[in-house]
């Protein structure tokens, strides 16, 4: 036996929803309604019930279950855009602020500066390949994530051009 051999007992074989009985059943659907994912899901099957199934078999016992999946972070998410964004003259702005420069130094696709909500800056540039990089500013400085999202999808909008 080499050393990517280990044995942790016998493999079970995979099995289908057709081996979980009516409590097993209602108790994953209490899993699904309490914000549980698929992956957590197939584990908590395998680990409780002793029986494994595969990530597709655990997506179609879901839906044959007529269970919708939750995401408990997605309300929130929601709530907390509309109260950082200000519409102003039918134009909505954020504290995010992206150039481009005119001239693209040798190397890369398109280069330009941002500055944050809380004023820092940073000099940007995207190479060939679609990586960003960035420099300058205060060593460290690490912007919000609301700021790095909010610098994508500015920096997305700028790149395209003008909307006609």
């Amino acid at each position: 036996m080499n050393d990517e051999q280990v044995n942790e007992g016998p493999a079970l074989p995979p099995a289908s929803s057709s081996s979980l009985n009516s409590e097993q059943r209602r108790e994953i659907a209490n899993w699904v309604s309490g914000g549980l994912g698929l992956s957590d899901i197939q584990k908590r099957i395998a680990g409780d019930y002793g029986v494994v199934m595969t990530y597709m078999d655990v997506r179609f016992l879901v839906d044959d279950l007529d269970l919708d999946l939750v995401d408990p972070e997605q309300p929130e998410a929601e709530s907390s855009k509309v109260d950082d964004i200000v519409v102003e003259d039918e134009k909505v702005t954020s504290g995010v602020s992206v150039e481009v420069d005119g001239v693209t130094p040798p190397g890369a696709m398109a280069s330009g500066s941002v500055t944050f909500s809380d004023g820092e800056s940073k000099n940007w540039t995207l190479d060939q390949f679609g990586r960003l990089a960035m420099s300058g500013g205060t060593d460290g400085y690490q912007p919000s994530e609301k700021d790095v999202m909010e610098f994508q999808r500015s920096l997305e909008k700028a790149l395209r051009g003008p909307s006609l």
